[in-house]
């Protein structure tokens, strides 16, 4: 979408050189004969998932992965032909449509497999997978010290490949850590048990976006990177040894000024008051229906020109309101309709991150962006 295009003042705008720098980063760490996987789940973490997963093609993807059936079913209407993996087992009724966009799903209970398997071999197709493996983490996957026994169950189906085995780590930003080792331990020796009773593994894969960045020991055939394909690093460890390019902004129009009298409340509950004369107050279309978090109100800044200006009152659902108070030592210009401020990005040398907007709401990178994109018109760039 173009901004001509827009019909609300309130919009992301995604950077694609920023994307497909972040994407070849990655790429970068691997060896020719390691492949790329490209999370873009969650409409790819609130960037749009369509344009991104072409644009992260172009820049060297080699498969993508979804965590629902319909993600899946939208990359293939979108004109995505690689590989594409759902991290976690769907349910039986979804078989149909895996098999008819081709799409694989990740396996650990025998049922799922063995009604794939049959409804394959009734469509006259072979239905590829990935076997998950629970090596710590206590949320999907066949447990470590199982796989054996659950592989030796369903490899005789016809209508099922195993292309592929990982499993996931919980502390990834903790490469050091005890209880990250022991998930690498139990994942290498079952990978080793499957491959020793003469079984194929297809692609082994474990390293998430922490992992692939802080431990190149556990690559092996593949990677998969998420967050930090967007710009936003998974932890504080991972931003010391590998620089990525914000993709995601936030950006909004002014819809209202006004310059209401001394001691006058603003928005729902009058949170905020108005503390002296020449106070303008300008409302901006964004609220928490847009991933603008209600617990931000009168904590949070907005820019501009350059220049960060409070938020205040209670953010509505669709709207929220900012201060412009000057002084004779700081003087900000009054904004006019239709001025633009910026929500998450950077104005001159002044900038707001996820980050910062994370660690006031007490959450992750991760939600804030997906927020963002959930209702927002996306612009790229």
């Amino acid at each position: 979408m173009n901004k001509a295009d827009l019909t609300r003042w309130s919009w992301v705008e995604i950077d694609r050189g920023a994307l497909r720098r972040n994407t070849r980063a990655y790429k970068n760490l691997l060896n020719p004969r390691q492949r790329l996987c490209c999370v873009v789940k969650a409409d790819a973490y609130g960037h749009g998932a369509v344009e991104c997963a072409k644009i992260m093609y172009s820049a060297g993807a080699d498969m993508f992965a979804v965590a629902t059936v319909n993600e899946g079913v939208e990359l293939r209407q979108g004109g995505i032909t690689k590989p594409v993996l759902i991290l976690s087992e769907p349910p039986i009724e979804a078989i149909p449509t895996l098999l008819e966009f081709d799409i694989m799903p990740s396996v650990y209970t025998s049922d799922f497999a063995l009604a794939y398997g049959e409804c394959a071999v009734a469509a006259g197709k072979v239905g590829k997978y990935h076997l998950a493996i629970e090596t710590g983490m206590n949320r999907i996957g066949v447990h470590y010290t199982q796989v054996l026994d659950f592989v030796r169950g369903i490899n005789f189906h016809r209508g099922i490949q195993c292309d592929g085995v990982f499993t996931h780590f919980a502390t990834a930003d903790e490469p050091s850590g005890w209880d990250y080792k022991l998930q690498c331990q139990r994942f290498t020796e079952a990978v080793q048990a499957i491959k020793d009773a003469g079984f194929e593994c297809g692609i082994v894969h474990c390293a998430n976006t922490p992992s692939s960045m802080l431990d190149s020991s556990m690559h092996f055939d593949m990677i998969r990177a998420g967050i930090g394909l967007y710009g936003l690093q998974p932890c504080e460890l991972s931003g010391r040894v590998m620089q990525l390019d914000p993709v995601m902004s936030v950006h909004a129009r002014v819809t209202r000024v006004a310059h209401p009298a001394m001691g006058e409340g603003v928005g729902y509950g009058f949170t905020y008051r108005v503390p002296r004369t020449r106070v303008q107050i300008c409302t901006l279309p964004i609220g928490y229906a847009d991933g603008l978090s209600r617990t931000l109100s009168n904590r949070m800044d907005v820019l501009y020109r350059g220049e960060r200006v409070r938020q205040v009152g209670n953010i509505c659902m669709d709207q929220f309101m900012v201060a412009i108070q000057s002084n004779p030592a700081h003087e900000i210009p009054e904004a006019e309709y239709g001025d633009e401020m910026i929500i998450v990005g950077r104005d001159g040398d002044a900038e707001i991150t996820m980050d910062e907007m994370a660690r006031l709401r007490g959450t992750i990178n991760y939600e804030v962006a997906c927020g963002f994109g959930m209702r927002l018109d996306k612009v790229y760039v």
